[in-house]
């Protein structure tokens, strides 16, 4: 098969996400073959390094032999089962694994399909939890500006990115929402810890006014991601979970994208030595394999749930594939390879590759931020570096380095003028150098005229 044929086809039958599908009358189609390792091939032999590890949940590399393996077991032993009322091997010994790698008392794993699923959940529970304990009156929740949670219609609301949020604004759910403690917005001078201090007497404030009617705070811990790879101090989560302990409200901790190691930690909270009333899991959960998602949360959270069915306090909410035994097989898997291979060490030596292979690029008049979290390095394009004024978005300057990226062995997929890698944990130093260079083209070639 061509690259063209399987395109065309593609174009009759396809509606693709997060895409205006004009833009492929001239902005042609990937079609892919096969993968294996950080490499995507095509139909005619064209190879792209996996940079944005295929929106962000590949950890261990395409066609990963280990995790096949552990695919083809399950597969010959149960490929799924219903899991309200019935259990299996695969989803208690995750739960177990879960429960030991995560930050201490977060005792209970709830399961659903995906990302936005997960908040989906954390949500209900938070709100059915107070409900249970006799404060119906507390069903609002706060999120912080530039985040982003999911595109359900519950997890959109919570996001504050007018890109994915303004069209559906009348079918949402009003929230609170408090200033985001990204450091880019630092005043000159003032270090990140400072600038997520001062940010936080904004949420103090509001707690300290409406907590009556607050069920929950939700956050991205250090990165929002579908928000121009913004990050912050872990500071801010620490102040926030003593805050909330205070005031009485529940802190949700969305590490769909940053869980698993891709802060330099496990999980981000770690850094800020805290444990959140709700962790949403996914993307790395599965390695990139199967749609998978859990909400672990503690004990205090699951028995307000338990008592006799006739007072209407359990949890009925579900999903068809809740716990499917191939997906826990995969997350086993996954945990496995991060047991025995050392893979957060190893990464710390990757993330400062990462970092100095693209340092030569704080001095570009079009640059106006470095930074980075661990494996999550982001660059973002500015038209004025004095004053970080953004290019228009409408001239689209990081779709210039995405289509650089693909006549030079690489895909980088920017976020509006945020060029970025999120690449898998097997890539090699040679192979970050090497994106490294195509981004420094593809900047100079998006910043010209």
């Amino acid at each position: 098969m061509r690259n063209a044929d399987l395109v065309a086809r593609g174009l009759k039958s396809v509606w693709h996400p997060c895409t205006q599908m004009k833009d492929h009358e001239t902005l042609p189609l990937v079609p892919i073959k096969r993968g294996e390792g950080v490499w995507l091939e095509d139909f005619e032999n064209n190879r792209f390094i996996d940079a944005v590890s295929s929106w962000w949940v590949n950890l261990f590399g395409h066609s990963n032999p280990r995790i096949n393996a552990a695919i083809q077991q399950q597969v010959s032993e149960l490929e799924h089962v219903i899991l309200a009322g019935f259990t299996h091997e695969p989803v208690v010994n995750l739960s177990e694994r879960l429960i030991e790698v995560t930050p201490e008392g977060l005792n209970k794993c709830f399961y659903a399909d995906n990302g936005s699923s997960a908040i989906e959940a954390a949500l209900k529970m938070s709100f059915h939890y107070w409900k249970n304990l006799g404060k119906p009156g507390k069903k609002n929740f706060v999120n912080l500006s530039n985040s982003y949670h999911g595109e359900t219609l519950g997890a959109l609301a919570l996001g504050d990115v007018g890109l994915y949020k303004d069209t559906y604004q009348p079918l949402l759910m009003e929230v609170i929402t408090a200033p985001s403690p990204d450091a880019y917005n630092a005043e000159p001078g003032e270090t990140d810890e400072a600038y997520a201090l001062r940010q936080f007497e904004a949420m103090e404030k509001l707690l300290a006014e409406k907590h009556d009617e607050i069920c929950a705070v939700v956050v991205e811990p250090l990165i929002q991601c579908a928000g121009g790879m913004r990050m912050h101090h872990p500071i801010y989560h620490t102040k926030l979970r003593e805050a909330c302990d205070r005031y009485g409200v529940h802190l949700i901790a969305d590490e769909i994208a940053v869980g698993f190691g891709r802060t330099g930690t496990m999980f981000a909270c770690e850094q800020s030595g805290i444990t959140p009333d709700f962790m949403c899991l996914s993307k790395g959960l599965t390695a990139g394999y199967l749609p998978l998602s859990v909400v672990l949360t503690t004990d205090t959270v699951y028995d307000a749930f338990y008592d006799d069915y006739e007072t209407l306090k359990a949890f009925l909410h579900s999903h068809s594939y809740t716990g499917n035994p191939i997906g826990c097989a995969v997350a086993l898997a996954t945990l496995d390879i991060f047991r025995d291979d050392n893979v957060i060490e190893k990464n710390r030596q990757l993330s400062r590759c990462m970092a100095e292979s693209v340092a030569h690029l704080a001095d570009h008049p079009h640059v106006g931020d470095i930074r980075q979290h661990g494996m999550t390095l982001a660059i973002e394009m500015v038209k004025d570096k004095a004053s970080k004024t953004p290019f228009p978005w409408q001239e689209r300057r990081g779709l210039k380095v995405y289509q650089h990226s693909l006549t030079r062995e690489a895909l980088l997929r920017p976020l509006g003028n945020v060029v970025y890698f999120m690449p898998p944990y097997v890539i090699t130093e040679e192979q970050i150098r090497h994106l490294a260079q195509v981004a420094t083209e593809g900047i100079d070639i998006a910043v010209k005229g």
